[in-house]
């Protein structure tokens, strides 16, 4: 398993990743499917890395996140999503292990990520590999996040 950065002639996949989880895009954003525009102020912004979760040649889910979060200083994993066909074999911890192997190279010692408080399939996924709840937020549109940490390494 690798990570390979989405660009823009690639896009188009990240678009199919992401509207395979209409579940997840109602939490997120309101509605079922997003569009090619959501997934280039999404996907192809300079803040965040960008990457297509790759399983030999196929793709099989996305990945985004900081490598330093300007309000706390810390790695924050902002996306790992797999497209549906790929969810429930493990390749969701695979796929942060190497996240975390990324991290320990650079490093780091502890990453973060925020889940949405409706996504409780999410908060036991994040929990079951080691993360480790701390705070609540509220998102610019008003849904908590709960915040959580995993010390790596």
């Amino acid at each position: 398993m690798y990570f390979e950065e989405v660009t823009k002639a690639t896009l188009y996949i990240a678009l199919e990743m992401i509207n395979s989880n209409p579940e997840y895009n109602i939490f997120e954003n309101g509605k079922e499917a997003r569009t090619l525009a959501d997934m280039e102020e999404e996907f192809l912004n300079p803040n965040t890395n960008s990457a297509f979760i790759k399983l030999d040649d196929t793709y099989i889910g996305v990945i985004d996140y900081l490598i330093e979060n300007p309000k706390d200083q810390y790695p924050w994993l902002g996306l790992l999503l797999l497209h549906v066909d790929y969810q429930g074999y493990g390749f969701g911890a695979q796929a942060f292990a190497v996240y975390e192997n990324e991290m320990l190279k650079r490093g780091m010692k502890c990453v973060r990520i925020g889940v949405l408080k409706e996504n409780t399939k999410a908060q036991r996924f994040w929990e079951s590999i080691g993360f480790i709840y701390y705070n609540t937020a509220t998102s610019q549109n008003g849904t908590g996040i709960l915040c959580y940490e995993k010390q790596i390494g």
